[in-house]
């Protein structure tokens, strides 16, 4: 699977998601782009799957039509976000086009 992690989105996530390719938002040079636009060049990139810190996006972004899905970590420090990587990786593997799945950590 493809995947982009937003800005906030802790950079050591990716050694723990094997088997998928991840790229980050800065990696792109997407970093100054709003949410709306990031959907959007990451659709066109063929990502199918965004993970961000942003819980805003719920209620910025239209998902209806989207093909890729968005994972929202609820909190950002890495010593929180790695002892829920199992979660992540259940959330990853069951997400869905158009979809938004939480992770509460």
């Amino acid at each position: 699977m493809k995947i982009l992690f937003d800005h906030g989105t802790p950079a050591p996530l990716r050694r723990d998601l094997h088997g998928h390719t991840v790229d980050t938002a800065a990696e792109k040079g997407w970093d100054s782009l709003l949410n709306g636009e990031l959907l959007d060049r990451a659709e066109q990139e063929g990502y199918e799957v965004l993970i961000t810190t942003d819980q805003s996006m719920r209620h910025q972004q239209n998902l209806a039509g989207r093909r890729l899905a968005i994972i929202v970590l609820l909190r950002t420090a890495w010593p929180y976000v790695r002892l829920r990587i199992e979660d992540i990786r259940a959330a990853v593997a069951e997400a869905q086009p158009g979809e938004l799945r939480e992770v509460s950590i």
